[in-house]
Parts: structure tokens; sequence; C-alpha cells
């Protein structure tokens, strides 16, 4: 004879497993989402009707423009996977294996050509009331800090929306910087919103990823150098 109650007990147990087994695969799905480890399908802004913007300046003259050398820049520190190191380096420039957020901007502005870090060293050396944080200047690390390049770009870039709703006011190579404290760039690949993706560094594990949604915009700038006095603007040198 079947005994009711150890049947209860056996009928109990087996849930609770079912239930345990479905949070644990909820939660490593929401983990697996949040970090875009999930492989998902990206669009062009085409398949939106957008129109993409194109610089009208080649700084380089590589027959590339400076938006699309920008995001080019960018996403091969995003396949290079730098691991998140913050830390000062003599020589300005950390190795290509170590870096932050900053680092892929200024990575990205050489891939077209520029040297960021003198144009910001530049700026801070003439404008010195315009960066009241910085006590003493340093050339190895300002271009380095958030709100440095918060204020160089405020003052050289145009500005723009921070309604990641606008979707067509968002354009490849434009930056993007979040909650005053992060900076990253926008990609030519778009959520199935239309949203686009941001390449970007803060030790995760994808670099261009769906994350425009994710913090707070507190910035959102187009670096166009037919605008800028040329005497702003600095040659990569290697």
């Amino acid at each position: 004879m079947v005994d009711i109650k150890d049947a209860r007990k056996k009928i109990g147990k087996t849930f609770l497993y079912i239930v345990i087994i479905a949070v644990f695969t909820v939660a490593v799905l929401f983990v697996m989402d949040y970090y875009n480890l999930i492989p998902k399908e990206y669009y062009k802004a085409s398949d939106f009707g957008i129109k993409t913007v194109y610089s009208k300046f080649d700084y380089d003259r590589d027959n590339i423009d400076d938006y699309s050398d920008f995001v080019l820049g960018a996403r091969k520190d995003a396949n290079n996977h730098p691991t998140y190191v913050s830390k000062y380096y003599d020589d300005s420039y950390p190795p290509d294996n170590e870096g932050v957020c900053t680092d892929t901007i200024w990575r990205a502005f050489k891939n077209a050509g520029y040297s960021l870090r003198d144009m910001v060293d530049n700026d801070i050396k003439n404008n010195s009331d315009d960066y009241p944080d910085i006590q003493n200047r340093d050339k190895n690390i300002d271009f380095r800090r958030v709100n440095n390049l918060n204020i160089f770009f405020s003052k050289y870039a145009i500005s723009l929306t921070i309604d990641y709703n606008d979707i067509d006011k968002w354009q490849p190579g434009d930056i993007v910087i979040f909650e005053d404290k992060h900076i990253g760039m926008i990609s030519d690949r778009r959520n199935s919103d239309g949203i686009p993706y941001v390449i970007h560094n803060y030790g995760q594990p994808v670099r261009e990823e769906d994350f425009l949604t994710k913090s707070d915009i507190t910035a959102h700038y187009r670096f166009d150098a037919t605008l800028i006095d040329e005497n702003i603007l600095v040659a990569w040198e290697d």
C-alpha cells in the first residue's frame, strides 16, 4: 500500500527542485541577457529608414571619413578586449591589452589621425579656467578622465539629444557620457527598436553592446572637425 504522506513529501520535494531550477535558470538568463552574452541579431540604420551621417572630413586622408574611422578604431579596441586596468602610466598611454572607458575614445580618435591627448592638454594649458578640477596639469592622465573629456567636447563638439528614443539623432561615431562618469562611442549597429549599440569598456564581457538604455545619459556629442579652428586639432604621431 502506498504511503500517502511519503508520496506527498516526494511530490513536494520534486516541486521544490523544479522551482529552484526554474529560478536559477531565469537568473542565469537574466545575467546573460544583461551582459549581452546571448547572441542577438543586430540591425543597420537603413532597416529603420534612418540615413547615416558621415563626416565631411577625413583628417588622416585614408579615404575613410572621420566618423567611420572613429567606429572602426573603437571596435578594434573592443575586439582586442583590453583588461580593465585603471592606473597612471608615465608615458601617457596604457599598453594595448589594458585600458578603461576613456582609452576607447582616444584610440578611436587615433584611428582617425587625431591625438586627443595633445588636443585636450593644449586646451587645458590655454584655458585652465575651463577645467576647475585640475590643480596641476598632467599630460599623462588629464585626457583619460571623463570629466575633462566632457568639458573638452562640450566646447568643441556639437551637443545633441540625450533621449535614446530619438533614434535618428544617434549616429555612428557620436560620443556618449553616462552619469558624468562613463564614456563610450555610438556604434553603427542597432537593436530591434533602432536604438544604437555602444562601444565602451567597463570590464564587461562584450564591449560592443545594447547598452544605451541601461544607464542615465548625461551628454551626447558629435565631433565635427570642419567646425573647429584648425589650431585646436593635433595630428597623431607614432
